[in-house]
C-alpha cells in the first residue's frame, strides 16, 4: 500500500503531466494556425507522450492500492510571437517538470518507498531526454536568426518525428 503523502504527490504529478499534454496540444494548435505543420506534428507527438506519462503514474498508483483523484487542469497559453518563444517555453516547462519529478523522488527516499524510487528512475532518465530534445530545437531556431528558408527546412525535419 502506498502512503497518503506519496499518493497525493503522484496525483499532483498526474495533473502536471496532463497539463503538459494540454500545453503541447495548445502549441500544436498555434503552429497549425501558422501553417508550420512539422512543428505542429512535433507538438502533437509531445502532447501524446505527456499523456502517456500521466497514464504511467495513473496505473502505478492503482497498482499500489492508491486512489487516483483527477484535478482540474489550468487553461494553457494559446499564442506565441515566434517558434523560438514557443521552444523557450517548452524548455522552461520541461525543467519545471524535472524539478517536480526530483521532488517526488526525494519524497520516495524520505518515505523509504522503494517501489516508487524504482519507478521514478524511468522518469528521471526521460526528463534528461525531454530537456535535451527541447534544447536542440531551440538552439537550431536561434541559429536561424529568423531566416524563413531555414525555418521551413526545420519544419520539414520536425515533421519526421
Amino acid at each position: 500500500m502506498i502512503s497518503d503523502r506519496m499518493k497525493d504527490a503522484i496525483n499532483s504529478q498526474i495533473q502536471a503531466e496532463l497539463y503538459s499534454s494540454y500545453l503541447y496540444l495548445s502549441m500544436a494548435a498555434h503552429f497549425e494556425s501558422e501553417n508550420l505543420k512539422g512543428f505542429a506534428h512535433w507538438m502533437h507527438k509531445q502532447a501524446d507522450e505527456e499523456r502517456g506519462h500521466a497514464m504511467k503514474f495513473f496505473h502505478y498508483l492503482v497498482e499500489r492500492g492508491g486512489k487516483v483523484e483527477l484535478k482540474a487542469i489550468e487553461a494553457p497559453k494559446t499564442s506565441w510571437s515566434s517558434p523560438e518563444e514557443v521552444f523557450e517555453e517548452v524548455l522552461g516547462h520541461e525543467r519545471k517538470v524535472t524539478s517536480l519529478i526530483n521532488r517526488l523522488y526525494e519524497l520516495a527516499l524520505e518515505e523509504k518507498d522503494y517501489p516508487s524510487q524504482i519507478m521514478l528512475q524511468w522518469f528521471i532518465s526521460e526528463q534528461v531526454e525531454e530537456e535535451a530534445s527541447a534544447e536542440e530545437v531551440l538552439a537550431r531556431l536561434r541559429m536561424l536568426k529568423g531566416g524563413l528558408q531555414g525555418l521551413l527546412m526545420l519544419d520539414r525535419e520536425l515533421a519526421q518525428r
